[in-house]
């Protein structure tokens, strides 16, 4: 099994930058504020978050409007 590079060609610093800021507004207003003890409460918790980023929380970037 062979890993697969997943950049435009040109490797540039912006590649992955809507995936980094996601990752970090989760760590910021998830993870690090509620601290996990337990993989299933973190598996829940995230799924919690997910299901509010998605639905309830307005993104500047899209007029602030939800992802959905």
């Amino acid at each position: 099994m062979g890993v697969v590079i997943s950049v435009d060609g040109r490797v540039r610093a912006i590649d992955n930058i809507f995936v980094e800021r996601l990752w970090r507004s989760v760590k910021y207003e998830d993870i690090y504020l509620k601290g996990y003890a337990a993989m299933g409460r973190l598996a829940v918790g995230l799924n919690a978050y997910f299901a509010f980023y998605n639905e309830e929380r307005p993104l500047q970037s899209l007029d602030p409007k939800t992802p959905n």
